[in-house]
């Protein structure tokens, strides 16, 4: 069988996938995980998922149109901004260290423009007014590819920014549930162990050379993800975390992104990871690295605000900013393998 890999360089991604669309009878995507959790797996991910994807997405919005490709073009975002600007009749324009500001400039006004970013690059163009401003002349900005701080959210948005949040994974190609609501036809359940199942037409068909793999993983047309979630009172969807994210200090089981989630909280910490590492007397020591200049015993002080005392990290470790891998996410194997 063979496929079509994007490529990691946008401008041959955007011919690769120009002429996949106009193909009658393409290859399947073979998209790479990132791998920030675990180990990169191969997933298939045929043209009718991806189209499925792009039209639900453009209801959801209430509108069509540009793309500014802020994102790798060979992962599942990337594809996705490139095939939506596409299909909207718009060669998508590539963003250039976060400038925001030129790429936007580069296009026809009159045409509504869309970026797709991780929660890092809004972080970073919120600290410059010249992208901050172009930022908020975006019909809408996605931000997916990890949790989005409320309060970054919220400066966000009180500067004009319209963000929606999005939650999917290669499997899903990309992001099929927008601030907590699935997207049209997509179908979203808790099991009985926490963990967020997804049905519905934009799920891939396979892992590459994997089949036990993909066995375990999609049962009666469900998709199990590797996250652990609740549905809020009216019905959205939380992610809280990984499956696995869970560990046992002194008895305690500590939900380490929960833990995380709150440091980012706090108003002198800029970024946050929080990893359980192994310990002889605790069972795991929990640990925080995070970008910011809050004391220890202040932050511990303020986990324990609205979690138990046990929760809050026993180690902080601060850096100047955390290892990035080339999608934009976190690379908290490069962070856990230095503690």
């Amino acid at each position: 069988m063979s496929f079509l890999r994007p490529s990691d360089e946008p401008a041959v991604a955007v011919r690769q996938l120009s002429r996949w669309l106009e193909q009658d009878v393409p290859d399947p995507l073979l998209i790479e995980t990132s791998g920030s959790t675990g180990r990169p797996k191969g997933v298939v991910v045929p043209r009718r998922a991806v189209l499925a994807s792009v039209g639900a997405s453009a209801r959801r919005l209430g509108a069509s149109g540009r793309w500014l490709l802020a994102l790798p073009s060979s992962y599942v975002a990337g594809v996705q901004v490139v095939v939506r600007s596409l299909v909207a009749g718009h060669a998508p324009t590539v963003v250039e260290g976060l400038d925001i500001a030129t790429a936007l400039a580069a296009g026809d006004s009159d045409v509504p423009a869309f970026v797709s970013l991780v929660p890092t690059q809004l972080h970073r163009i919120l600290a410059d007014p010249e992208q901050l401003a172009a930022l908020a002349r975006c019909h809408t900005v996605l931000v997916g590819g990890g949790g989005l701080d409320p309060a970054l959210r919220r400066r966000a948005e009180d500067r004009g920014v319209r963000v929606v949040t999005t939650y999917g994974s290669s499997e899903t190609a990309g992001g099929c549930v927008y601030d907590g609501l699935p997207l049209d036809g997509v179908g979203v359940t808790i099991g009985a162990d926490g963990r967020i199942r997804i049905a519905g037409p934009t799920l891939f068909s396979h892992y590459h050379d994997d089949p036990d793999l993909t066995a375990e993983s999609v049962v009666d047309g469900w998709f199990l993800t590797s996250d652990a979630g609740r549905f809020d009172e009216d019905g959205r969807l939380r992610v809280v975390g990984r499956i696995d994210d869970v560990v046992v200090s002194g008895g305690v089981k500590v939900p380490l992104s929960t833990v995380a989630e709150r440091l980012r909280e706090h108003l002198l910490v800029q970024q946050a990871e929080v990893f359980g590492v192994p310990d002889p007397e605790w069972g795991h020591r929990v640990v925080a690295v995070l970008v910011g200049t809050a004391r220890d015993a202040e932050l511990r002080d303020w986990v324990s605000v609205h979690h138990p005392r046990s929760w809050a990290p026993r180690e902080f470790h601060r850096v100047e900013r955390l290892p990035l891998l080339p999608n934009g996410k976190v690379d908290r194997q490069a962070l856990q393998a230095g503690l």
